[in-house]
């Protein structure tokens, strides 16, 4: 690894367009959950101009039956208006009351369906068949020391910002915020660590008149006083860069500026570049999909190995096969910072009984997954979050003891 570079990575917040759309998606998907934990969904959002459209495969008996229900499309007509109540919801609560894009105006097209059962098959359990994963793929998970998240400094600071605006805008503390907005931090590393903040990019959504004069200079002095609170102070000074809203005005935003779709911000998801990223994304689909849950089981070995010191940054690849339940491979590179062979570690992670030989099964079992906690994860990323309300259980630590111990063994 080089020691001496320049890194910058991306965020965006709740409402831009993209994170509206899997937002939406997420809540579906825990709304599925909330009603049949073993439901299988995979739910599309498009969002644009005064219209949401959701697309997709669902299996969740108390909810759509095409038996049952055949008049209306397979829909317990219940059904149809709580799904719209719920996607109007995330809307009103991103905050989302303009001309172009109001939560109680936008037309709903609700094209979600059946899964179909040549999948059902590959992925279901039976008499003598372990759960499948639900399609083929590889997965990585990351994990470095350079925040106290254990996440790489670059994206944490990115998302720390937005979040940070986001929680001011709701509280009233910054009236003059819209919901649609992005930021990008640039640092200088030195010796592998972060040491200068060298360029923040932030381009925020605004009322109208926030951009000339006093009350742009009030919007400016506002975002510089938001990085300053959430970034560590060794990192600012006279060599940070400041571009706020660089090309001037930023007043139509979200779905009316442009279209949102589901699972287009994979990177800002995950490590911000920083890692490599397996394609699949995480928002829309239940947990059986292992693009979700093996990226979230990677994620948690690779935090609990730079947890238990055995080193400073590491990478996790897992891969599947539909309807095939053990993993193909893993792989661990600890990019030359491990305390002992990259080969060891992976046999230490193999001992380690109560990982269910990571199936899709065990992992979902052993990070109970089959719950609705998935809307909090569609905006300000999947990773380097609080575990508090029993939301995010990737991020915890407790295999520190078990990954000692089988290192030792």
């Amino acid at each position: 690894m080089r020691s001496n570079y320049l890194f910058t990575s991306e965020s965006v917040s709740e409402g831009h367009p993209d994170k509206v759309a899997d937002q939406i998606s997420d809540a579906i998907v825990d709304l599925f959950l909330s009603k049949d934990p073993e439901a299988r969904v995979a739910c599309e959002t498009m969002t644009t101009t005064n219209r949401v459209v959701l697309a997709g495969e669902i299996r969740c008996k108390p909810v759509y039956d095409e038996e049952r229900w055949p008049e209306h499309g397979g829909w317990a007509p219940a059904a149809r208006d709580e799904i719209e109540e719920v996607v109007r919801g995330v809307v009103k609560r991103i905050g989302y009351e303009q001309a172009g894009f109001h939560w109680s105006e936008f037309e709903f097209s609700n094209h979600l369906h059946g899964q179909s059962p040549h999948i059902a098959q590959g992925v279901d359990a039976g008499e003598n068949k372990e759960e499948g994963a639900g399609d083929q793929g590889i997965m990585f998970g990351f994990a470095c020391d350079e925040t106290p998240d254990l996440m790489p400094a670059t994206l944490d600071y990115s998302h720390k910002i937005l979040l940070q605006m986001a929680a001011d805008r709701h509280s009233g503390a910054a009236p003059f915020l819209e919901p649609d907005a992005k930021s990008q931090v640039t640092l200088r590393f030195e010796d592998g660590h972060p040491a200068k903040a060298t360029a923040i990019v932030v381009s925020t959504q605004h009322k109208p008149g926030y951009d000339k004069g006093e009350k742009q200079a009030q919007l400016h002095a506002y975002v510089k006083d938001v990085v300053a609170r959430v970034m560590p102070s060794q990192l600012l000074g006279n060599e940070t860069v400041y571009h706020i809203n660089p090309t001037g005005s930023f007043e139509i935003g979200g779905p009316d500026g442009d279209a949102g779709l589901t699972g287009r911000k994979i990177i800002v998801d995950t490590y911000g570049g920083a890692a490599p990223h397996g394609g699949g994304a995480f928002s829309g689909k239940d947990p059986t999909k292992v693009d979700r849950s093996a990226a979230y089981a990677a994620r948690y070995l690779a935090k609990n190995i730079v947890a238990a010191g055995l080193a400073k940054r590491c990478t996790i690849q897992l891969a599947y096969a539909i309807g095939v339940s053990e993993p193909l491979s893993l792989y661990v590179d600890t990019h030359g910072t491990g305390a002992l062979e990259d080969s060891k570690i992976e046999q230490a992670i193999g001992r380690i009984e109560k990982l269910g030989r990571l199936t899709p099964r065990g992992i979902r079992t052993h990070l109970e997954l089959n719950r609705p906690i998935y809307e909090p994860t569609a905006a300000y990323g999947h990773f380097g979050r609080s575990t508090d309300g029993g939301f995010f259980p990737w991020e915890r630590v407790d295999l520190v003891d078990d990954l000692k111990a089988a290192v030792a063994a």
